[in-house]
């Protein structure tokens, strides 16, 4: 295996566990959590089950969307996603509200920022390493790179701001309470919205593929 090949792992194996630990500073936050997130928030309340076994579920059923597409997105990052992202989650939002049980306004808008920044460069190393992609991030990359509908960054707001009205729309439908929906869609929700996509391609450009190429 040569260096390069390494790289490539090291940076897929870090951008989706770094990415998962960065969803688990939005739940904790409580601004609301990144799109996808919003999404698998209204299916958690809607169906009774383990939330990891759900992710892997949920992540199985748009796996067909990429086999079916681009089969491209579909290597090793995939099925790290699928199997294993849904209980990193879990396990570090467990491990915050452990140690910042009712974390202060300051304290909360830091791991806000936190989790903007992690979750934008480690999808943008492990996009980078193209070594395969979750289910979901593989919609907007091949609505941008096969099917030419956008360039990535107005494909990704596109399927994000689809996930943040479905997951509010599942939420609601489930029982859930009008005065909640700020800590599954806050405005740490829209921010990563609107801008998840264009941070991603800056970080691309001036993290990512830097640390790819360099010797």
């Amino acid at each position: 295996m040569d260096k390069r090949m390494r790289k490539r792992i090291l940076m897929t194996v870090l951008g989706i566990f770094a990415g998962g630990v960065s969803v688990g500073f939005f739940k904790t936050a409580a601004f609301g959590v990144d799109p996808f997130q919003t999404l698998m928030s209204g299916l958690d309340k809607l169906i009774p089950i383990h939330f990891g076994t759900l992710y892997v579920l949920t992540n199985a059923v748009l796996l067909l969307f990429a086999f079916f597409t681009d089969r491209h997105y579909i290597n090793l990052g995939t099925f790290i996603n699928l199997f294993l992202l849904g209980y990193v989650v879990e396990f570090s939002h467990n491990l915050l509200l452990r140690f910042f049980p009712e974390p202060a306004l300051p304290l909360r808008l830091l791991f806000m920022l936190i989790a903007i920044f992690m979750l934008c460069i480690s999808s943008s190393f492990y996009f980078t390493a193209d070594l395969g992609v979750s289910t979901y991030d593989a919609i907007a990359l091949v609505l941008a790179n096969k099917w030419h509908v956008a360039p990535f960054k107005y494909c990704r707001i596109a399927t994000d701001l689809a996930c943040v009205l479905l997951g509010c729309t599942l939420y609601l439908l489930a029982g859930g309470k009008f005065s909640m929906l700020p800590t599954i869609a806050g405005f740490g929700t829209i921010i990563t919205a609107f801008f998840m996509g264009p941070l991603i391609d800056y970080f691309n450009i001036h993290l990512a593929k830097p640390f790819l190429e360099k010797e």
